[in-house]
Parts: structure tokens; sequence; C-alpha cells
């Protein structure tokens, strides 16, 4: 583009796009700790400015990096990104890797299966959101029909999917009715022919179309509009023993090793007992603790900054759900499952 041509408005707009992927890059540099969840974003816009060969070394890096918060999230999100621009045979290697290792968190499963989706691979796309669901989605779930909010989008895309198929409702689609938390019917927003209406000349048509709009545009304002967990610090053996040797004056706070995992539980039940809703549980780690500290301009052996640094992982979106999902492992790393651990007195 010659100097004197002015920039289009979508030209602009990815111009903007890239300067904010680097300003989260910086920003990451300046912040170790939160690395992960800063390139991440910076990897969307890369996408959204069309720059995709820069959002995927974002994520290889992230995935040869050590500690990792969730590398099966990222490698999702590679995938998709690798075949939004030529590279279909890696994303569908990638993919088919991930339905192999069943990851327990919803989100890779949405997002490559709604990728399969975009793809018109209706059917693997099916296969995908069906294996997610009997894999996350217990009886006492299906059969109350309370499946929690991060897995809506698994049990609504299965249903979109099976209308694209033109499949008859099953078990799973009744669920789905269930979740649906929109005044317009999951068959009526999932009617293929419901994208026709866009271009029709009766004002009819297209009112109803603008009604279910307004419906799903309430959808995700909820989502939006949702808090981050009230949640609990768990600092792992490794982590813990670091901490107390740095920070002796936190031993008033944690006078052993099996007194702070039980009190955690403790807390959480507490909690629960008295009407709290949305629980969870955040993994403290001694330089992130010591970064919050110095961002605070405190001391990290201050124990009152204890819960205001759980508070601020869990708004970064670092909280893992309490209580376990049936059948899941325990909270606190001892590899038992939680019902024969932590939660057997539940």
């Amino acid at each position: 583009m010659r100097p004197d041509t002015p920039a289009t408005p979508a030209e602009n707009e990815h111009a903007d796009h890239v300067a904010e992927a680097e300003r989260l890059e910086r920003t990451a540099a300046m912040y170790p700790e939160d690395a992960e969840a800063l390139l991440l974003q910076a990897a969307a816009h890369y996408e959204l400015a069309d720059v995709r060969d820069r959002a995927t070394a974002h994520y290889d890096a992230l995935l040869a990096a050590s500690g990792v918060h969730d590398p099966a999230l990222i490698r999702a999100l590679k995938a998709a990104n690798l075949w939004e621009y030529g590279h279909e045979a890696e994303a569908q290697a990638i993919i088919t890797g991930l339905r192999a290792s069943a990851p327990r968190d919803p989100a890779p499963w949405v997002i490559i299966a709604e990728s399969l989706e975009a793809h018109d691979e209706l059917e693997p796309a099916h296969e995908a959101f069906t294996e997610a669901l009997e894999l996350l989605v217990p009886p006492s779930e299906r059969d109350t029909g309370d499946v929690p909010y991060a897995k809506h989008p698994l049990v609504l895309g299965r249903h979109r999917v099976r209308r694209l198929l033109g499949a008859d409702h099953d078990a799973w689609d009744a669920l789905a009715d269930r979740v649906n938390r929109t005044s317009v019917s999951l068959d009526e927003l999932h009617d293929p022919k419901r994208l026709w209406a866009l271009g029709s000349n009766n004002p009819a048509e297209l009112r109803a179309e603008i009604d279910r709009l307004h419906a799903e545009l309430g959808s995700f304002r909820e989502a939006l509009s949702r808090p981050f967990p009230v949640a609990v610090l768990h600092w792992p053996a490794g982590e813990y023993t670091e901490l107390l040797a740095a920070y002796p004056a936190l031993s008033s706070e944690y006078p052993s090793y099996e007194a702070h995992l039980a009190s955690i539980e403790s807390s959480l039940r507490e909690l629960a007992a008295s009407g709290t809703a949305n629980l969870g549980i955040v993994t403290g780690t001694l330089p992130s603790y010591e970064a919050f500290a110095a961002s605070e301009a405190s001391s990290p052996e201050d124990a009152s900054l204890l819960p205001q640094y759980a508070t601020t992982l869990a708004a970064r979106g670092r909280a893992v759900v309490w209580p376990p999902e049936a059948g899941a492992g325990c909270w606190c790393g001892s590899g038992s499952a939680y019902s024969g651990c932590h939660g057997g007195g539940a």
C-alpha cells in the first residue's frame, strides 16, 4: 500500500489486533507468572488479524515450555488455527490425538468439535461432541439436567450438529432442550433454514430472526456476567515446603501439610453448606506468590495476602471447580479418586 493511500477499515482493524498482540507479548515478558494467559490472548489477536503463523508460533512456544496450565486447550487452539490457513492434515492429526487422550476439561472438546463442524466434517464433529458428553457428563447430571455451565456448549453443539445432519432426537437432545436458557426452542435456533431468512424481504421473517438473535445475545451476556469462583488456595507439597522454608512466619497459618489439605476440604464444605455456589480451588506457586506480594508492595510473610492471592488467581481463570466430578482424581494431587481421598466423607 502506498503511503498516501488511506487504509481500509479491515486493514485498520488488522493493524489494531497486531498492535494489541504485540502489547500483550511485552506484558508477558514483564510478568512471566501470567505469560500463558497473556500469550494465549496475543495468539487470539493474531488469528483475528489473519497473521496465523504468529499465533501458531505462540502455541508451539507454550507447548514447549514447562509447567503449562492447560496443554490440551493449547493443542486444540493450535489445531483450529492450523486448519484455517491450509494445514488440514496436521490439524486433523492433533484433533485425533486429543480425542484419544480424552481431556477432562470441556474447553478442548468444544474447540475441536466446533472446528470440525466449521469445516463441514459433521459426522466427526458429532462423534467428538458425543465422546465428550459421555466422558464429562455423569449420570447424575443427565438425570437432573443440572449440567455445569462450562459443559453447555457441548450439549448444545451436539444438538446443533444433529439438526444439520437431520438426525432424530435422542436422550442427549432432550438434555439439550432442558439446558437451553433462551426463550426460543433449540430446534428453531438450530434450524439450517433459519439463515435463509436473513435474505428475505418478508418483514415477519426478519422480525422472527431478530427475536432469535436477541435470545442468543441474552445467553452470551449471561455467560460474560458469570462471576469467577470463590476459591480456596492449595499449595502442592513441593511448593508448600519451599514456601515455609522461605517464609517461616507463615507456619502459624500452615502448621502442617496434612492440616493444610484438611482445611481446604473443610472450608469448601462449610461454604457449600452455607449456600455459596461456584466454588473452586486455585494452586499457588512460590514465584507467583512472591510476584503478587511485590505488586502489592507487601512482604510475602504477610498472611493477609493469601486470600487476596487466591482471589487474584481465580479472577485470572486458574480455579478448578470443586467438588471434582464423579470418578475424577482428587484435587490434592494424590492420584487417588476424590471419592476415596478427601471426598470420602462427603
